[in-house]
């Protein structure tokens, strides 16, 4: 049986503080881990590799030119059993807004403390990036519970992509200024600017962070019972309970598993679009800035037209098409020609179509299947492989590049993400799942 869900009341401050923490972390992806981080730590790696090219994080040999996926890949399986267990705290609580504030702060401070990685420091900014991203990740869950609070099922897509949209606004506005003191001073310090660049991104994480938590409004908690034991001891309980129930939903299950394929893709493409343009491609840092910074303010115009498409054709089919454009997009990249800026710009136009609007639909798409009051804890096993968590994708670039020592083989890997991902969504009966839940569906699917 079905429950008619009304839209919760929400404000408009409060919907504009959901936004600003979009705005908030777009700075982490676009400028940490999208543009500067990759080939910074990498050439800080090579600096202390021996003649054989390798380090050796705790004792495990590592090809400089795979430690940046591998420590991306690590973070996540850190996070596997964190995130959930994150969702069933949020909620618990009823005070959502001091747990995104905890993460969000403990990541930007994360990211700000690179301004020490330096000289041969290989090490640190490896734990760092590992500190970084799970923290990132576990605000995202508490940040995404918020969703549902927002909007009622027919507003969800055109929220969750219009925020998505602004967060590439944010991050863009931020990655021009880098780019600007990258021209201002030269390719000479570029080591210079991407350290500082990727601390300006820690700061803006955590001063719009400040924005959202002030505006937005905690609410009583409804899931589970309370007063039992500790906030932890409590967690873990709900958890192992959510674990059980969610048996209860197997086509939520179904969604949930076609999305963790597709988006794994997704994030490896972005993750290492530097590392191939740097070290494949042969392009220098000002045209990766500029590509990307492109590829930002195009993304922002696709999220809100997906957001749009969808309003008419559903989001189910409109993440479906979105996907095609991404198999033709990493399908061109195998015989992108080196030195050539121009078809690296057209191409990370093309990809910024669909960049934004296949994540933000997929965000409200699985909204419409979550029980009500489960919000976090099912969020908790979204974010395993939602926005810079994905963990298999970059793991097989950086085993590809070991074994081949060429990304052209290592980037056409990920098209298995994409094929099997759009395959598995088709077979997913959405409005079933949706009812399953408990929920009503939207007008159009």
């Amino acid at each position: 049986m079905t429950t008619t869900q009304v839209a919760p009341p929400s404000t408009r401050a409060e919907r504009v503080g959901w936004y600003s923490y979009d705005w908030a972390i777009s700075a982490f992806r676009a400028t940490v881990i999208t543009v500067f981080l990759g080939p910074y730590l990498t050439t800080i790696a090579e600096h202390a590799a021996g003649p054989d090219g390798l380090v050796h994080p705790f004792g495990i040999p590592v090809a400089t030119g795979s430690l940046f996926t591998y420590t991306v890949s690590a973070s996540v399986l850190l996070t596997v059993p964190i995130l959930p267990l994150v969702g069933a705290l949020a909620d618990r609580s009823s005070h959502k807004k001091r747990l995104l504030a905890l993460f969000a702060y403990i990541g930007a401070g994360s990211v700000i403390a690179m301004v020490f990685l330096t000289g041969t420091r290989w090490l640190l900014g490896a734990v760092l990036l590992l500190v970084a991203n799970i923290a990132y990740g576990a605000a995202k869950v508490v940040f995404n519970s918020f969703l549902p609070q927002l909007a009622g099922p027919d507003d969800r897509d055109r929220i969750s992509s219009f925020s998505w949209a602004i967060g590439y606004i944010g991050g863009g506005l931020l990655l021009a200024a880098n780019l600007a003191a990258l021209v201002m001073l030269g390719e000479d310090n570029k080591a210079t600017v991407a350290r500082w660049s990727i601390v300006s991104a820690g700061v803006w994480w955590a001063v719009f962070t400040t924005v959202a938590v002030a505006r937005l409004t905690d609410r009583p908690a409804v899931a589970g019972e309370h007063g039992r034991g500790s906030p932890l001891t409590d967690g873990f309980r709900q958890l192992w309970h959510t674990l059980k129930g969610i048996r209860a939903y197997p086509l939520t299950v179904f969604f949930l598993a076609a999305y963790l394929v597709y988006n794994d893709g997704i994030q490896t493409v972005i993750t290492v679009a530097t590392i191939y343009a740097d070290q494949e491609l042969r392009l220098n840092q000002s045209v990766q800035i500029i590509t990307i910074l492109l590829v930002q303010f195009v993304a922002f115009g696709g999220a809100w037209a997906l957001g749009r498409v969808a309003a008419r054709f559903g989001a189910w089919r409109t993440i479906a098409g979105s996907l095609v454009v991404w198999i033709i997009a990493v399908g061109l990249a195998y015989p992108l020609p080196a030195h050539n800026p121009v078809a690296f710009m057209l191409l990370g136009c093309l990809i910024g179509i669909v960049l934004g609007g296949s994540q933000a639909l997929s965000r409200s798409l699985f909204s419409q299947m979550i029980p009500h009051g489960r919000e976090a804890e099912y969020y908790g096993l979204y974010e395993i492989s939602s926005d810079g968590t994905s963990w298999l994708g970059p793991l097989l670039f950086g085993l590809a590049f070991q074994l081949t020592h060429t990304n052209r083989l290592a980037i056409v890997s990920t098209l298995v993400f994409f094929v099997a991902g759009l395959a598995m969504l088709l077979a997913v009966p959405v409005r079933r799942a949706i009812i399953a839940a408990g929920n009503t569906p939207p007008r159009v699917l």
